[in-house]
C-alpha cells in the first residue's frame, strides 16, 4: 500500500484548503469523541441535551484542539526535530510537515496556531454566561494545556511530562461538554472520561517511537526518548492496563452502569498495537500498523462507551 503524500504547495493551491488541512482535521475525531462522551454522560445522567449548546461546545473544542496542532507544529519547527525526522511515518508522526515542505511560512504557522486558541477565548466566555461560571476555569486549564504542551517554557512534552498534559487535556473534555449541560460538577464524566483520555494519550506515546532519534538530537526529551526505546515499550503497557483498568474500576464501584463493560472489548486493538511495538520498538517502518491499532482503540473505546451510556440511560426510563 503506497504511502500518504507530504503535502506540497502544488496540491494545495486553494489558500482555504491550506489552513483547513494545516490543522491535520483527521487528528481531531479525538476530540468530537470526547465531546460525544461528555455528552453521553449528561444524558445519562437524564438531562436534556441541548442542541445549540451541544454543537458550539463540539465547534469550538475542535477548533481549540485544531490550534494546539498547529502549535506543536510550529514549536517543533523552532526545535528542529521535524526537519530532522528521517524516520517519521506521515501523516502519524513527525509532524504536518506544512513547515518543512513550503506549505507555510513559519511565522504563517506561528500567527494561524495563536489565532486559533485565541478565538476560543469569546466563545468560551459565552457558554460560560449561559452555562456556570466554573466552565471558565475547564477552559482556562484546556487552553493552557494545550499551549504548554509543546511551547516555552513549559515545553511539558520535552521534560517528558506530556502524556500527563494529554490526559489531563482530554480528560478536560469530556468533563467540559458534560458541564455545558449540566451546570455544574461530577464525577460522572470523570469516570466515563479518564480511561478515554488516557488511551489517547498512549496514541501520542506510541507516536514518539519513529521519531526518537529526531527528538533526542533536537533536545526534545520526550519518555520514549528518557526511557529509551527497549524500556519505554513498558509505559504503553501501563498506560493500556490504566486505561481499561479504571472504567472496570467504575464499573465495580458502580459509577458506570454494567452495559460499560462492552467499551473494554477495543482492549484487542491495544494488545495488537502492543504485539507489534514490542517486537518492532527500534523499527519505525514496522510501527505504522501500531500506530493504527493504538488510535483505533481509544476511538472505539470512546464512541462505544457513549452509546452504551445513552443506551443504559433510556433502558432505565
Amino acid at each position: 500500500m503506497p504511502k500518504p503524500t507530504e503535502p506540497t504547495l502544488e496540491l494545495m493551491p486553494n489558500p482555504l484548503l491550506r489552513y483547513f488541512a494545516a490543522t491535520r482535521p483527521a487528528f481531531l475525531s479525538v476530540t468530537f469523541i470526547g465531546c460525544l462522551l461528555g455528552l453521553a454522560t449528561a444524558a445519562h445522567a437524564g438531562i436534556g441535551v441541548a442542541p445549540a449548546l451541544s454543537t458550539a461546545t463540539l465547534f469550538f473544542a475542535l477548533v481549540a484542539h485544531a490550534g494546539a496542532n498547529v502549535i506543536n507544529d510550529y514549536y517543533d519547527a523552532i526545535s528542529g526535530c521535524d526537519a530532522a525526522n528521517g524516520e517519521r511515518q506521515y501523516p502519524f508522526t513527525g509532524g504536518s510537515r506544512f513547515i518543512q515542505n513550503g506549505v507555510l511560512s513559519l511565522r504563517t504557522t506561528g500567527i494561524f496556531g495563536y489565532a486559533l486558541l485565541a478565538a476560543v477565548v469569546p466563545a468560551g466566555l459565552w457558554l460560560t454566561a449561559v452555562s456556570d461560571p466554573g466552565l471558565i476555569l475547564i477552559g482556562l486549564a484546556g487552553l493552557v494545556v494545550g499551549w504548554a504542551y509543546s511551547a516555552p517554557p513549559l515545553k511539558l512534552q520535552s521534560r517528558g511530562l506530556g502524556e500527563f498534559a494529554i490526559t489531563a487535556g482530554w480528560l478536560l473534555v469530556v468533563v467540559g461538554s458534560d458541564f455545558v449541560q449540566r451546570r455544574g460538577f461530577a464525577f460522572a464524566p470523570v469516570a466515563a472520561g479518564l480511561g478515554f483520555a488516557l488511551l489517547v494519550a498512549n496514541v501520542l506515546y506510541i507516536n514518539q517511537f519513529p521519531d526518537v532519534k529526531a527528538d533526542a538530537g533536537a533536545g526534545k526529551h520526550t519518555l520514549v526518548v528518557r526511557l529509551g526505546v527497549a524500556r519505554a515499550r513498558w509505559g504503553y503497557v501501563l498506560i493500556t492496563a490504566l486505561a481499561y483498568g479504571w472504567p472496570l474500576l467504575m464499573v465495580m464501584a458502580g459509577q458506570l452502569p454494567l452495559l460499560a463493560l462492552v467499551s473494554l472489548v477495543p482492549a484487542l486493538a491495544s494488545v495488537g498495537a502492543l504485539r507489534l511495538l514490542w517486537e518492532h520498538a527500534g523499527n519505525p517502518t514496522a510501527l505504522t500498523p501500531a500506530l493504527k491499532l493504538t488510535i483505533l482503540s481509544a476511538s472505539l473505546h470512546g464512541l462505544l462507551l457513549a452509546v452504551l451510556l445513552v443506551l443504559s440511560w433510556s433502558k432505565q426510563t
